[in-house]
């Protein structure tokens, strides 16, 4: 599984706050391209956002389900771009010295992808959550 920490600049609820409106993933999730839908209830645990990956004209539209949530400190999504497959993602906060830590954790878990050998998967999934932290710290840090 790949894991990756960035300290961001705000508290647990303002990093939260971006975390529960779902219509901001695209802003913050590399690979996101648009939003079609966010489920009333998001980030209950069942609940969705129907979501499009990759870029015009070859878009993927799928979702992305909430697993488990703990309001402020953790949420487990599983995120599904066929035919690609699904992953799990794992995203803790936890208060740091100087504001948030957010970890986020992912692996394939079905489809094409889980296939790959974990050595062949892990570094571009590091790659891609070291930009998606970043991207999700500008989103946090700059709102008002």
């Amino acid at each position: 599984m790949s894991r990756n920490t960035r300290i961001v600049s705000a508290t647990s609820e303002q990093v939260w706050e971006v975390l529960s409106d779902g219509w901001l993933y695209p802003l913050w999730v590399v690979g996101a391209s648009r939003m079609r839908d966010v489920d009333d209830t998001w980030p209950a645990v069942g609940s969705r956002l129907h979501h499009s990956v990759g870029a015009w004209p070859a878009l993927i539209d799928d979702n992305t389900e909430v697993l488990e949530v703990r309001p402020g400190s953790l949420l487990r999504l599983r995120a599904r771009a066929w035919p690609a497959g699904e992953a799990e993602v794992v995203i803790h906060t936890e208060a740091a010295a100087d504001g948030t830590a957010i970890t986020i954790e992912e692996d394939a878990v079905a489809g094409p992808g889980a296939l790959v050998p974990s050595f062949l998967r892990q570094p571009p999934l590091a790659w891609r959550n070291v930009e998606t932290l970043r991207r999700l710290a500008f989103v946090v840090e700059r709102r008002p």
